[in-house]
């Protein structure tokens, strides 16, 4: 007897891509659902007891501590090479005492909480979905449910909490070191004047800057682990599916904190500013 799939008409040829973009929104829109239903198991396992303060410390180490070194050379570095540039194009106007300013809101607004969450991402977004994923295939993931012990309270909700509070002090980190390497190329190489630099960046960045990076970065922080968690959540079968799913978290919570991130700019735009 042949199988039931066999017996279908075949799709005309001159349909198959209007079929394929049917397939193709249906499963998006799946894939979406499947989502939705993840945070929603995210967001009411997150005020149940036991707090695992333990696993929450754990994660804090591992996503903020040795971050630290990453963190500092990547600001740094973006500092020096926005302060390069941004001094030579103010020297055209002889408003080189300018650059503190620039670099400093450049940087509390935009360039911290954005570069940071983009290197965390890349070191801990990544190996936080093939961690997951390997305990799915595994089987520890099911072992856990067995149990009776909810594995998005105990793997995930950690790892998010943690995102949320570790993600703000490693930008404000950015922020110092980024104007560090700033004020050094634009004073000790530019000639930029010491007290023209700190005095503008003293009057022009107000508090509201600083805070208004730190909180797009505790959104990011929560975005991006509960990306990574929910990839790694439901990670294929195998070692390839693994890899799949660090590739795809990695790709789709960067594209989502870059749009999330325009988005808390307009508002904060409107709203703070």
């Amino acid at each position: 007897m042949s199988d039931s799939s066999d017996d279908r008409p075949s799709t005309h040829f001159l349909l198959r891509p209007a079929e394929n973009l049917g397939r193709a929104i249906v499963g998006t829109l799946e894939e979406l659902g499947r989502f939705f239903v993840f945070l929603g198991r995210v967001l009411r396992a997150l005020p149940r007891r036991p707090l695992r303060w333990k696993l929450l410390a754990e994660q804090m180490e591992r996503i903020g501590v040795r971050s630290i070194p990453i963190i500092a050379l990547s600001s740094a570095a973006i500092g020096a090479i926005f302060s390069l540039q941004i001094t030579i194009l103010l020297g055209w106007f002889q408003a080189e005492t300018m650059v503190g300013a620039a670099v400093g809101i450049t940087l509390a607004r935009e360039l911290a909480p954005v570069i940071t969450t983009l290197m965390l991402i890349a070191k801990n977004g990544s190996s936080m979905t093939a961690e997951l994923g390997t305990m799915r295939v595994t089987e520890q993931i099911d072992a856990m449910e067995t149990m009776s012990v909810d594995p998005v309270h105990y793997l995930v909700v950690p790892r998010m909490v943690a995102s949320v509070l570790v993600f703000p002090i490693l930008t404000g980190l950015a922020n110092v070191v980024g104007v560090t390497g700033a004020y050094v190329i634009a004073v000790e190489m530019m000639g930029v004047d010491p007290g023209g630099f700190f005095e503008q960046l003293y009057w022009y960045v107000n508090p509201i800057d600083v805070v208004s990076g730190l909180i797009k970065a505790s959104v990011m922080g929560f975005m991006m682990s509960v990306i990574c968690s929910y990839f790694g959540f439901y990670s294929d079968r195998g070692s390839k599916g693994v890899g799949e799913s660090a590739t795809r978290a990695v790709v789709t919570s960067s594209v989502g904190i870059l749009i999330a991130d325009y988005v808390m700019a307009d508002l904060m735009l409107k709203w703070l500013y």
